[in-house]
């Protein structure tokens, strides 16, 4: 696991180490233990090195034998062992048992056919020395982070922007469009970033540079092929066989790996799996919420207990908001409201102490049907004939009064989420309105008129549909529409930014076996009916999962891994809210109405409406501003 980086200014325009190195510097949390530098003309690329495989072989960069090419490479190949041996009949010698120099003389050997042989997560750069082509490559499902800026005439790319934002002589504007994004999702939507002149590459993608220009193209994209002639009981059994050997695989490493575990199916199933394979107690690290309603220590006691697993528990006091949010949001080089991300940092610092390495459950919701917030959009598709059938009288719901109950109020907003989403053309645009932080009316009051005109109002769903989704994806059932884009726009843009920095940030590499591409192609196999009965979802994993976990966890209802910001921002979150909204500037940034935001909190601290998740991305948000505009200020001197 490392941070990279690297320049390639196509102008012969010599690199200078120093550049490479001050990059890479920005990123050190990602690689403590090592660092490597090359330069060669107008490139130059380096990186920051966490050391969990052939930990004294692994240097990079690294060179193939004859010296033409070069990589330095972010993440770990579970499989590299297989691909090795098949080089190896080849007649390859190797001088490591690096992962690294797997992925690297593959690519000598196979070209770009090389990137879909590899079970992993990876960010990899090649450096072809003889035709001056640099080759970038993300993995299948975007799980480690590749940023570009194409500026002058050439490229750069790291791990994070802040890397990008070291390099002499280049422009970093604010993108509007992506402040929408954030506002709207509580994150920048990929393939963009919140600034004009950085984009990510596009998850299973690869992009060749030469002096004769750029090509991006796709080597992976979710298929789903539903495969009718399994029974229910091979599903079950096939499923069950299927996480144990993508765990086995995620637990490759030269140290200690650990697990995330909290009581629900996801983690839990991890654990266990982990727990069949592992030659010692699994060390597994739990966060708790004591005297809340989520807190699940004892459900994540209980499974750890049944699985002698070695058990470490994170309560998680109240903090003051002025140390925690502005600590968490440093660990991003974007605006971030993900509620999750508080925790995911907090129990990262607690397993680092131990550990190099956890493994954890995202990604089962996307692959095996588990948020309720599809449930809730095939609710809504069924039942848009009928409210659409009301005409007007649905409009009723609008004059309902609020009055001093938050039972009644929060219930009253959801209901007319609900029927905004019930009358939406498809399960594309239910997904976007679902995963929404912020309903299209309280942006309109928020928002400043003309940047409400520019990116929201009508039409704004479908325009996200026609962005995102070819005309081949509408021949998917409801259901596969929402999971194709649950994977492939809200797994790169928030779950898998927010567990890449709220880890890395303290030099913890987190893995997700159930994201293995090799998984996810098979698991897109499996009928839907499979995976949601009724109100349950993740039903073919509940049942595999069964004999490894005690009796009645599986039928526990799913909390989410959150904190409860509708009660915090009632008291020193609300405070603080307020203090950063006017203190850092970004009262003053033009994209909101500074009277709306206060009406906002008003309303929230009188219960008349359930405005936390926007209030905590207004938070959010001025904790960005002030520290991109003191970054800013210190790069200019």
């Amino acid at each position: 696991m490392c941070g990279i980086a690297g320049w390639y200014r196509r102008s012969n325009q010599p690199v200078s180490k120093a550049v490479v190195e001050r990059m890479c510097d920005t990123i050190v949390s990602r690689g403590p233990d090592d660092s490597g530098y090359f330069v060669d003309g107008d490139f130059g690329f380096g990186m920051r090195r966490l050391s969990i495989i052939d930990i004294e072989g692994g240097h990079q960069p690294m060179f193939t034998p004859d010296g033409r090419y070069a990589i330095v490479f972010n993440g770990e190949l579970y499989n590299h062992l297989d691909v090795r041996v098949e080089l190896e009949r080849s007649g390859i010698a190797f001088r490591t048992h690096s992962d690294t120099e797997t992925l690297l003389l593959a690519f000598a050997q196979w070209g770009d056919e090389a990137w879909i042989r590899f079970e992993g997560m990876f960010a990899a750069a090649v450096w072809d020395r003889e035709a001056r082509r640099l080759t970038l490559a993300r993995d299948p499902l975007g799980i480690k982070p590749l940023y570009l800026t194409k500026q002058h005439g050439g490229i750069a790319f790291a791990s994070e922007i802040r890397a990008l934002r070291t390099l002499p002589n280049h422009e970093w504007d604010i993108d509007d469009r992506a402040v929408h994004d954030f506002f709207s999702f509580g994150h920048v939507q990929p393939t963009r970033s919140i600034f004009q002149q950085a984009q990510s590459l596009a998850a299973g993608h690869f992009l060749r540079v030469d002096a004769g220009g750029m090509e991006l193209k796709q080597y992976w994209k979710p298929r789903f092929a539903p495969n009718l002639a399994l029974s229910s009981e091979e599903w079950v059994e096939e499923t069950r066989a299927r996480v144990l050997n993508t765990v086995k695989r995620h637990m490759l490493a030269d140290v200690t790996v650990g697990s995330f575990l909290s009581g629900g199916v996801d983690s839990s199933a991890i654990t266990a799996a982990m727990s069949q394979v592992a030659q010692a107690p699994v060390k597994a690290f739990t966060i708790g919420f004591p005297s809340t309603s989520i807190d699940e220590t004892a459900e994540a006691a209980a499974i750890a207990r049944h699985l002698g697993a070695e058990h470490h528990v994170l309560p998680l006091e109240p903090i003051a908001a002025g140390d925690l949010l502005p600590m968490v949001q440093s660990s991003f080089d974007e605006p971030c409201a993900a509620t999750a991300a508080i925790p995911i940092w907090h129990l990262s610092r607690f397993a680092a102490q131990q550990v190099k390495v956890v493994l954890c459950g995202e990604g089962s919701d996307e692959v095996f049907g588990g948020y309720k917030r599809q449930r809730t959009a095939a609710l809504a598709a069924r039942l848009k004939p009928l409210i659409k059938s009301l005409g007007p009288l649905s409009k009723l719901i609008d004059e309902l009064p609020l009055n001093g109950s938050p039972w009644w109020n929060y219930r009253v907003q959801n209901v007319r989420r609900f029927r905004d989403a019930a009358l939406l053309d498809n399960s594309f645009q239910r997904f976007f309105a679902a995963t929404e932080i912020s309903a299209p009316d309280i942006r309109k009051r928020l928002y400043q008129e003309s940047f409400f005109d520019r990116f929201d109002g009508p039409g704004s769903y479908k325009r996200l549909e026609q962005e995102y989704f070819d005309e081949a994806a509408h021949q998917l059932d409801p259901l596969e529409q929402f999971m194709l884009a649950d994977l492939t726009v809200h797994m790169p843009g928030s779950l898998l930014n927010r567990l890449d920095r709220g880890s890395m940030a303290h030099s913890l590499e987190a893995r997700v076996p159930f994201l293995s591409h090799d998984f996810v192609d098979w698991s897109l196999t499996m009928p839907t009916k499979m995976k949601r009965r009724g109100g349950t979802g993740k039903l073919v994993l509940r049942e595999a999962m069964e004999p490894w976990l005690p009796t009645g966890l599986l039928s526990k209802r799913k909390r989410g891994f959150q904190i409860p910001f509708a009660e915090w921002f009632r008291g020193d979150f609300s405070r603080f809210a307020r203090e950063a909204w006017n203190d850092s500037g970004a009262r003053q940034s033009g994209y909101l109405r500074p009277e709306a935001v206060e009406q906002l909190f008003r309303e929230h601290d009188a219960s008349l409406a359930n405005h936390g998740r926007t209030l905590y991305a207004i938070a959010m948000f001025s904790c960005w501003w002030q520290q991109t505009k003191t970054e800013g200020k210190r790069a200019a001197a």
